[in-house]
């Protein structure tokens, strides 16, 4: 897949943030998304700014403890599925990814063996 943006285009928003909070990409989705936040221009910005500070706490539990946060919201009639998870370079803990994805109100389950 060299040369291939796949992330840019995707349909869910991909955030990506050092271990201290700066934001260091941000797809196109995303950028979208925090638009009327300054959008592309917020990368290199810090998400303690535009996180409450119990958001803030959760995300350093998520690093601290290498753990993943997966829940839903809703908002301006719209269902997201969140997942935040660290990220890691050469073994080692290197930050958080948020993952926010549209999602139907009713949406099928499968149970798989």
């Amino acid at each position: 897949m060299k040369g291939i943006n796949w992330a840019e285009e995707l349909g869910v928003a991909i955030t990506v943030s050092d271990t201290e909070g700066k934001i260091l990409y941000m797809n196109g989705r995303s950028a979208s998304t925090f638009a009327k936040q300054g959008g592309r221009a917020l990368v290199g910005s810090s998400l303690t700014a535009c996180h409450k500070p119990e958001s803030w706490q959760k995300i350093l539990q998520i690093l601290k403890t290498e753990s993943t946060n997966c829940y839903t919201i809703e908002k301006n009639g719209v269902k997201k599925m969140i997942y935040q998870v660290p990220w890691y370079r050469e073994g080692t803990v290197a930050g958080l990814v948020e993952l926010s994805m549209e999602i139907p109100f009713k949406m099928d389950h499968f149970v798989r063996s």
